[in-house]
């Protein structure tokens, strides 16, 4: 290996040279060459960037991944460069297990087959979460990351070194200070010598002259050499100056990347939920279908915490032929016009403002409207009209 002991001299004595400079700035005993003012904000623009840039990637983080041990593990991998295990997310297992829970209970029965739609369901709602989170983590957390381990850290790394060049143009000013300071004190010595011999006198004139002369030359090259250091230090600074200043002005297309970026991240959000949306609308319609399965083990009304909800009670002991003859009569009023009495078999809570809120036992006027969803009717009572569920009826002669 080349051990150049020149340049280890040279670099030591920078590297003290701009120690001595910064302790004596932080003490008011040197002065400061400040930045300009665009360069200012520039920067402390880059520093408002790189902030809130952190703190939306971590709360990004946290809001696609609540697990913080998952969390630690994929950031593991990431750094051993290999591929995480795929597992499965909240919803895929809560649909596992209801479906698995419906094939005990029987797919045949009302309360399995809902089980299962529901778990088929609970499992599309994970899919569509997976894809949310593969398309986030691409589009969103990636180029912000990237801004954070890249472009930032080249910004950090050029003003580091436009610090440096700074404290060698002060020091540099300082030097050539303290020469020209020096140099003017260079009076001419007394020359004057003290009684006594002839030839001791002019020995001694010769060499005060002397001194003086080289006293004189050597603070002048000083002068020269530190005017030379000062000049090539200016240079190198305003030089840097420009690299660092290009650089922060590319915070501005940052800006405008991340835009696009955000734009994509609310994208996949409305595809997400969209989707979740109209599975659950589909589930809805699904079980509509099973009225069974709205009926408690105790024939009793269960209420949630904050608001009540009504739990229809099927009449699990009526005749069959009753429930055949109800079957055709709302099939025969959903093919012709008209309207007929119907009863209502037990307590309804309107989930929209097109829909009507229904009391147990009560008798309203029901009628088919075209277009309409087959498991819906049109109901009235006086001066209220709304879509009731055919499911909560009994068709009166």
């Amino acid at each position: 290996m080349d051990f150049n002991v020149k340049r280890l001299a040279a670099d030591a004595g920078t590297l003290f040279s701009r120690a001595v400079q910064f302790t004596e700035e932080k003490f008011g005993q040197a002065e400061k060459t400040e930045l300009d003012a665009h360069l200012e904000n520039l920067l402390s623009k880059a520093e408002c960037t790189k902030h809130w840039t952190e703190k939306i990637l971590k709360q990004s983080e946290v809001l696609l991944q609540p697990n913080p041990n998952v969390r630690i593990e994929e950031f593991l991998y990431e750094k051993l460069d290999k591929k995480a295990p795929t597992r499965l997310n909240n919803h895929e297992l809560l649909g596992h297990a209801m479906i698995d829970s419906g094939n005990e209970f029987g797919p045949g029965t009302a309360y399995g087959n809902a089980l299962v739609t529901c778990g088929e369901t609970e499992k599309q709602i994970g899919g569509a979460e997976r894809e949310f989170i593969q398309n986030s983590a691409i589009n969103f957390l990636t180029p912000f990351r990237n801004f954070l381990e890249g472009d930032f850290k080249t910004i950090l790394k050029e003003r580091k070194l436009l610090q440096n060049k700074r404290l060698d143009l002060d020091a540099a000013k300082t030097r050539l200070k303290k020469a020209k300071m020096a140099d003017a004190r260079a009076v001419p010595f007394n020359s004057t010598p003290p009684p006594g011999d002839v030839g001791y006198v002019a020995n001694f004139s010769f060499m005060v002259t002397f001194l003086h002369v080289k006293w004189q030359k050597m603070w002048v090259e000083e002068v020269t050499q530190a005017e030379q250091d000062l000049k090539m230090t200016q240079s190198e600074f305003d030089r840097q100056a420009e690299i660092t200043r290009l650089l922060l002005e590319g915070i501005g297309s940052t800006h405008a990347h991340h835009l696009r970026c955000l734009n994509d991240f609310v994208e996949a959000q409305m595809t997400y939920y969209a989707q979740c949306y109209q599975y659950m609308v589909d589930l809805q319609k699904q079980l509509g279908n099973f009225p069974s399965a709205f009926t408690s083990n105790n024939n009793q009304t269960t209420a949630s915490s904050g608001a009540s909800v009504s739990v229809p009670i099927l009449p699990l002991s009526a005749p069959p032929s009753s429930t055949k003859n109800a079957s055709s009569g709302f099939t025969e009023l959903q093919n012709f016009s008209g309207s007929r009495k119907a009863r209502v078999l037990y307590d309804y809570d309107a989930a929209g403002s097109n829909e009507l809120s229904l009391l147990a036992d009560e008798v309203i006027m029901v009628s088919s409207v075209p277009g309409m969803d087959s498991d819906w009717l049109m109901g009235e009572r006086g001066i209220q009209k709304g879509k009731v569920p055919i499911t909560y009826l009994e068709l009166l002669n």
